[in-house]
């Protein structure tokens, strides 16, 4: 496959000319760490953003970074660390999962699949922190939107529809990020010994508290021991993550441990680094990332994260491992490799209490025949095609990344 690097907007739309004149598709990848999620590529020809990189603002009192859509994540991330600040998303690296080196992701590959971690629960997706984008259209037309402070959003907000649109509907040239200061000080409580239904009620009461517990996540034992060395292992571990202030972090940290005593027992406690290491783990699925197994994402209502897979286990289905987040409503499943990855039985339980399953980690060949993505409903497919069709008439835009119709 010829690779094509484009430095900017006009070299993209020499590229997409040639693409339409001849009616072949492209495929779109910044450093390919995230080339494996989704559905197999069909494409004669490669754009690689890699050489749209560099950040052109970065304020740090004004809280917002610009960068070309080609920057390495972990040159971002390296900056704002320099000056104390952080995307607050949190950002999920696919690298371990996938079985690609780790933070070798871009900033634009961020945004196209809404890569966001544990602290979602409490600080929102990428979409909710991306104020700006530039880009050039699969009809090969160059559009903005949004700007460098939320407010300057007006009219359709672009921002939220190109993230997590996979690359499928422009190709991005440069994004621009609300950050945010890091915590002062991060405490994790561990609760051992809670079965999956225990923990979701824990995990649920306390995202109700007014505490601003900002992640509370559950791993099973068997998750639990495949941490890395030098974390918690051995026994189910309930999470609830706290940060902020020094003397508000042991207010509240008081308050949790004192709530759930008689329900839960005395905690363990996580600082520092040590807390850091741990939701880092499970932002990246490292407690799965070692088996030889398929992997799914089920989202659903945290209510029912628990109720889902007891659902799943009853169908018979071999799931090797799983642990949940987000208050349980995010669900990490591994399960024996299948052709079809056993899709049917489990969107069929995700369906029966509402969400969604997508299939993050298979083979080419069976993600080429198991719909990666979860089917929408009739009018809903209807309304996402007529939004490729506006962007993308031609279909050259990742063609079948999404959709096989499209």
């Amino acid at each position: 496959m010829e690779t094509l690097l484009p430095k900017d907007e006009k070299d993209l739309q020499e590229v997409f000319a040639a693409a339409l004149a001849n009616e072949e598709p492209v495929d779109v990848v910044g450093q390919g760490s995230k080339s494996a999620l989704g559905r197999p590529m069909i494409a004669q020809r490669r754009i690689d953003s890699q050489a749209m990189t560099g950040v052109s603002l970065f304020e740090p009192a004004e809280l917002v970074l610009t960068a070309g859509a080609g920057t390495p994540l972990r040159e971002i991330v390296n900056l704002l660390d320099q000056q104390g600040q952080q995307l607050a998303f949190e950002p999920i690296d696919y690298g371990p999962l996938l079985g690609r080196e780790p933070q070798s992701g871009t900033i634009g590959g961020l945004a196209a699949t809404n890569a966001s971690g544990p602290r979602r629960i409490k600080a929102g997706a990428a979409r909710d922190h991306l104020l700006g984008f530039k880009a050039v259209s699969g009809r090969g037309d160059v559009f903005k939107s949004g700007g460098r402070v939320m407010k300057n959003v007006t009219g359709y907000d672009l921002s939220k529809l190109m993230t997590g649109s996979y690359g499928t509907l422009a190709v991005l040239t440069e994004v621009t990020f609300k950050v945010l200061p890091k915590a002062e000080t991060e405490e994790t409580l561990l609760f051992t010994g809670l079965e999956d239904a225990a923990a979701v009620a824990v995990m649920t009461e306390a995202s109700g508290l007014p505490h601003e517990l900002s992640s509370l996540a559950h791993l099973p034992a068997a998750s639990a021991a495949a941490l890395p060395d030098g974390l918690p292992m051995g026994a189910s571990l309930t999470a609830l993550r706290l940060e902020g202030p020094a003397v508000s972090v042991a207010k509240r940290k008081d308050d949790v441990i004192a709530h759930f005593k008689a329900a839960a027992g005395e905690p363990e406690a996580l600082q520092g680094l040590a807390s850091e290491r741990f939701w880092a783990a499970l932002r990246d699925v490292v407690p799965l990332a070692r088996q030889d197994a398929q992997v799914w994402r089920l989202s659903t209502a945290p209510t029912e994260g628990a109720a889902v897979v007891e659902a799943i286990r009853a169908a018979e289905v071999p799931v090797t491992g799983w642990f949940y987040d987000w208050a349980g409503g995010l669900v990490w499943l591994a399960v024996e490799t299948a052709p079809h990855a056993h899709a049917a039985a489990i969107r069929a339980a995700v369906e029966t209490v509402g969400g969604h399953a997508t299939l993050i980690r298979a083979d080419d060949d069976v993600r080429g025949v198991t719909p990666v993505f979860h089917p929408q409903p009739a009018a809903l497919a209807a309304l996402t095609a007529r939004i490729k069709n506006s962007f993308d008439p031609a279909h050259i835009l990742n063609r079948g990344r999404m959709r096989d119709d499209f």
